[in-house]
């Protein structure tokens, strides 16, 4: 009886095992501690299904058209990707291909933004397009340093002159690098920085000019050679020689294929860095960014490290160490996969998708188009004054996250701070279909908000999206 007992205990325990769904395992059934590392261990497929679990709840990536980030690429690429994450782009001894694909995919960007002489160019990986463009920021700053101390000049109090419409990681490069910010605010008549009234925010202590080819609150692009044409006119007037970096972190991978004809890049020659997003319009997966200098004498030695790491000597000159390789080879995957006229045919095909989008949204009757999303495929749209007092655009915004779309609503930069504007970026992913949907979804939230008796309560309510 005693033996009976047993095996059916035992065959009782084995079809729990098997029948017994991930959800009742301890930690699904119960709760793992949040803050503190758990006593035991679980089986993977638990932890697997927690975490699994926990990101099912963050918002569709597809339906996010507040990121600039690219959030798809092909199932080959998805394969590389699975098959060279464990790469550590740093260590270029024990990866030597991985290094030297790195080395190609910048000498193919320098090529494309028109470097005079490749061979005599210099550029590097990063994790973005932030630490590219504090390394472009900084190789500024050395350069104004050396230059002071060979004239006897003093090195205090240098400043960088830059709209107030830059991205947030200038910011942080001004701050942690101790650079004095000289804003160039945005207005109506000068909704970019264009140079005008340059001459009233440059001195001996410019380190450079920073010009935003893609600015993310609307998606326009500020001209580089009118800019650089300003600069000039500076220089004749009193000598001051100041150098452009130029932010593409968007732009720099759409203009060169669906705007060729544009003078934004090396052939300004003042322009002496550009940094991007490889991760943005360059069409890969987050954590890439890329800087290119025109010649090596652009980058101060003081900026490259040489180091003995695991066996060989290693020059290097991010500020990151340790850091994914996967992303370069995505990049490289990208560059042999799409070609200039894959590239084109990507970009512009977005391109088309936010003209299209702009220009049904501008015939729907509360808004006035910023931008229509004609440079990179991103525009902006502000809600036309005494349209209504019931709704205002973060109101949309909140009536659209309902319905999954992540489409934000935030002020305009220094200058037209008081002015609220609604952003859509369009990336490689948002198919005409979609686009379509969104305007019926857009249509039908004006209805609903239209038909308020009163105005929406306003506490609590607001855009949690930031530049």
């Amino acid at each position: 009886m005693s033996k009976h007992t047993n095996a059916r205990a035992t065959t009782n325990s084995t079809e729990s095992h098997i029948i017994n769904p991930v959800f009742v395992r301890p930690g699904e059934a119960t709760e793992f501690p949040k803050f503190t590392i758990p006593d035991g261990l679980s089986l993977p497929e638990t932890a697997y299904q927690i975490v699994h679990d926990e990101a099912m709840l963050d918002g569709n990536a597809r339906l996010n058209l507040a990121t600039f980030v690219s959030t798809w690429m092909d199932d080959e690429a998805r394969k590389l990707y699975s098959e060279t994450y464990d790469k550590n782009m740093i260590d270029k001894d024990e990866y030597p291909q991985t290094a030297a694909i790195e080395d190609r995919c910048w000498k193919i960007i320098a090529d494309l933004w028109h470097v005079p002489d490749v061979s005599k160019s210099i550029g590097t990986s990063t994790i973005g397009s932030s630490e590219a463009a504090m390394l472009g920021g900084l190789a500024l700053k050395r350069h104004w340093q050396g230059r002071r101390k060979a004239e006897g000049k003093s090195i205090e109090k240098p400043n960088l002159v830059l709209s107030t419409a830059v991205q947030v990681c200038w910011e942080k490069f001004l701050n942690y690098f101790e650079v004095e910010p000289r804003w160039v605010p945005v207005s109506e008549e000068h909704p970019v920085f264009d140079g005008y009234e340059l001459e009233k925010y440059v001195d001996e202590n410019t380190i450079g000019v920073v010009a935003i080819v893609g600015v993310t609150y609307n998606g326009l692009y500020e001209p580089v050679k009118e800019i650089s044409a300003k600069l000039d006119a500076i220089q004749e007037s009193t000598g001051l020689d100041i150098k452009i970096h130029v932010d593409g972190a968007s732009g720099a991978m759409v203009a060169p294929f669906c705007q060729p004809e544009l003078e934004w890049d090396f052939r300004v020659p003042r322009v002496v860095s550009i940094n991007t997003s490889g991760h943005k319009y360059g069409l890969v997966f987050p954590g890439l960014g890329w800087i290119i200098w025109r010649d090596t004498e652009a980058l101060p030695d003081s900026m490259v490290f040489h180091c003995s790491y695991l066996g060989g000597d290693m020059p290097t000159l991010a500020l990151n160490f340790s850091r994914p390789g996967a992303q370069v080879l995505l990049q490289y995957y990208n560059f042999l996969r799409l070609g200039r006229e894959g590239y084109r045919q990507i970009q512009q095909g977005s391109i088309d998708v936010a003209t299209y989008l702009s220009g049904q949204i501008e015939k729907l009757g509360p808004f006035e188009l910023v931008s229509r999303g004609d440079t990179i495929p991103v525009f902006a749209w502000r809600l036309k004054e005494d349209y209504t007092d019931k709704w205002n655009l973060y109101d949309l915004s909140d009536r659209l996250r309902l319905k999954g779309w992540l489409v934000p609503a935030y002020p305009n930069a220094e200058g037209l701070e008081n002015q609220t504007l609604q952003r859509v970026v369009v990336r490689a992913g948002l198919s005409h279909d979609l686009a379509t949907a969104l305007l019926r979804d857009i249509e039908s939230e004006i209805a609903f908000l239209d038909a308020l008796e009163s105005p929406m309560p306003r506490e609590g309510t607001g855009s949690h999206f930031h530049h």
